[in-house]
């Protein structure tokens, strides 16, 4: 039996030091598998079959939300008076994004253009397309103040334009016509005779040019060799820069498409990417961090200095000329025509221009834009971007249409654009790269306990086996006989007593 034991007490102490070596240089080791498991993962790379489907086809749902500031009081802004605006909305569009012309480079870049369309979800929708609202009339008003600086002459003639194609300072149009377009002679005669002054030919529409249009042709690294390149762009349109700005610093095109970003984040990253909308590179700062759906996530938001003017933060001088901070200035970008973008309501602007507008009411909830970026893999997994189109208005001498508006910038409509996993690909994602790396990060504590619990196994059997060899001694074999057949004596029945002496005396 004290073999048999022995050999047990050897076998766990073997196995026990065995697992526990295993499951030590799985601390080491295991961190480094997963890594090398996500890097395989997000390289743009056709052989990660489910990984290059999902940034190839893109099966996020992603929702766009409009929301047009409706003018209220046309007649006073025309007569010098402060705008005052309601908001309406949302109206919701799905929209659908995919590459195409996807080529594979020698230098381990890869090229695309992505593509957008959008329909409209009239149920998640405060009302339709065919919802009427009044909002600037970016035709009159904007082509005013082009032309502050033409010939008085060139201006009367212009206003003579457009009074004879019945063209107002205000639009009042469907949801429709004023997202996807209608038909106007005036940007006929336009294009007739001015051109190059507006960027479209055909019909002219907030988002004419957006749908079924793609962002240009995208050059990014596929991050085989160096992961940390992987979606940067390398060129945008055959461009390593461009040249809407005054500083080389804001023509940079830096970060990525916007999509996603390279692995391995930290709370000291950001999320650099450029934006063709926008004309230039943006970079969101760390917020905090969080969960969504039991992932863990860190919160990036757009920093105040974002669109600050160069006064406030002297690096975005190349972005000016420069009104109040919380403005850029796109003119350079959108054939010199007075348009800014901001954030919603003048979120984290100058107080000033939302004072210059009755009906606004920023607030970090409903117009702060953020992504929310699994940090391990740099995959997004809830994006809310917001960015709000404004027009500068003014009176303009010689041009009737102007009256007396005080200058002021002008909200037009404002939107969000929204997508997150969900679904299929929400639970793939969270067994590939979140319940898989967690339960191997667990299994190598399992198997140090096990281990360390076979030594102490171990050590117990050893331990008794000692015990019992020490109560095996002859004087104590003796002293535990002696003892046993004085008991039995004590127990025989007295008839029975002489066999008990005999007995007694025979040992």
């Amino acid at each position: 039996m004290a073999i048999t034991k022995s050999k047990i007490a050897i076998g766990l102490l073997v196995v026990g030091l065995l697992t526990v070596v295993f499951g030590t240089v799985l601390v080491f080791v295991g961190p480094l598998i997963i890594d090398d498991q996500i890097v395989k993962n997000i390289e743009i790379n056709p052989k990660n079959e489910l990984s290059y489907t999902m940034w190839k086809d893109i099966p996020v749902p992603f929702f766009m939300s409009i929301y047009f500031f409706n003018i209220t009081n046309p007649d006073e802004i025309l007569a010098g008076g402060k705008p005052e605006v309601k908001q309406r909305g949302p109206y919701v569009y799905s929209e659908k994004r995919w590459k195409d012309n996807i080529t594979f480079h020698a230098n381990k870049t890869v090229s695309y253009r992505e593509y957008r369309q959008y329909f409209f979800e009239e149920s998640m929708s405060v009302g339709d397309e065919s919802d009427v609202v009044t909002i600037p009339n970016m035709l009159v008003l904007g082509a005013s103040v082009m032309m502050e600086n033409m010939p008085f002459a060139v201006r009367a003639l212009m206003s003579l334009t457009f009074s004879s194609y019945d063209e107002g300072p205000f639009l009042t149009k469907t949801v429709g016509e004023l997202m996807w377009g209608y038909d106007s002679k005036l940007v006929d005669f336009l294009n007739q005779y001015f051109p190059g002054m507006l960027p479209i030919s055909g019909k002219f529409g907030l988002f004419a040019e957006f749908n079924n249009s793609n962002t240009g042709l995208f050059t990014v690294f596929t991050g085989q060799g160096d992961i940390s390149k992987v979606h940067n762009v390398d060129t945008w349109n055959g461009l390593k820069q461009v040249n809407y700005w005054s500083s080389e610093q804001c023509n940079m095109i830096n970060g990525t498409a916007g999509q996603m970003w390279p692995p391995f984040m930290t709370t000291e990253s950001t999320l650099p990417f450029y934006s063709p909308d926008a004309c230039r590179s943006m970079e969101l700062v760390y917020h905090r961090p969080g969960t969504m759906e039991g992932i863990p996530v860190y919160r990036f938001v757009a920093p105040k200095t974002l669109f600050a003017n160069g006064s406030d933060y002297p690096p975005n001088e190349g972005f000016c000329p420069c009104r109040q901070s919380g403005l850029l200035n796109v003119s350079t970008c959108r054939h010199k025509s007075p348009v800014y973008i901001s954030h919603p309501h003048f979120y984290n602007g100058d107080p000033a221009l939302k004072d210059t507008v009755k009906g606004l009411s920023p607030n970090e909830e409903e117009h702060g834009l953020f992504i929310d970026i699994h940090p391990e893999t740099g995959i997004p997994m809830n994006v809310s971007i917001k960015l709000q189109l404004n027009l500068l208005i003014k009176r303009v001498p010689g041009i009737t249409q102007t009256g007396k508006i005080a200058e002021v910038v002008m909200p037009m409509i404002w939107f969000g654009e929204s997508g997150y996993i969900d679904g299929p690909v929400l639970a793939t994602f969270r067994t590939n790269l979140v319940i898989m790396p967690l339960v191997m990060k667990y299994m190598q504590y399992i198997f140090i306990g096990f281990g360390l619990g076979c030594i102490i196994g171990a050590a117990v059997l050893m331990l008794c086996q000692k015990i019992t060899k020490k109560r095996s001694k002859p004087g104590v074999i003796e002293d535990k006989a002696v003892s046993y057949f004085v008991v039995v004596l004590l127990e025989v029945p007295q008839s029975n007593k002489q066999l008990n002496l005999n007995f007694y005396k025979y040992f």
